[in-house]
């Protein structure tokens, strides 16, 4: 089955570009990102801070049944333009990755349908070339498969 969020890597690039049409109106769509009850909904993971804000800061985490730690990440939003467009930045604790900075950007194609643009830049071409090695492309396709699974019930 072919993946509905398409990750586009220049080669040489330390970029890369995530984009996905939702069949999902602009609002809800930006809603994804910036509620935190809809967050842990379809990323599957905790919310333990999100300011949504110039200068706000944001950190989810993951857990075991055991309460163990499985995965923690934060950042801090530069910019954040309801609707639009948030700019932030992105860290995995505990893993060998650099931070990342991730520009996203919502657009309204219809009255019920929206797209998401990700501009994502590392800090170089061999952390993206890694980052790229992971199961990255199939693992952002599902989450967006979720997230639209899961507003498609609130539209």
């Amino acid at each position: 089955m072919e993946r509905k969020t398409k990750v586009h890597a220049e080669e040489g690039k330390q970029e890369i570009v995530i984009t996905r049409a939702f069949d999902l109106p602009l609002e809800l769509l930006f809603k994804a990102y910036t509620e935190p009850r809809i967050v842990e909904q379809w990323m599957g993971t905790k919310v333990l801070n999100l300011e949504n804000k110039k200068h706000g800061s944001w950190q989810f985490e993951t857990t075991d049944a055991k309460g163990n730690v499985l995965f923690r990440a934060n950042g801090t939003i530069h910019e954040f333009i309801p609707n639009q467009r948030i700019v932030r930045t992105f860290e995995m604790e505990n893993a060998a990755f650099d931070i990342q900075l991730e520009y996203l950007e919502f657009e309204q194609l219809t009255a019920q349908t929206s797209k998401l643009n990700m501009h994502v830049i590392y800090k170089s071409v061999a952390i993206r070339d890694q980052v790229l090695k992971l199961p990255f492309a199939q693992g952002i396709d599902m989450a967006h498969n979720r997230l639209q699974a899961a507003l498609s019930n609130l539209n």
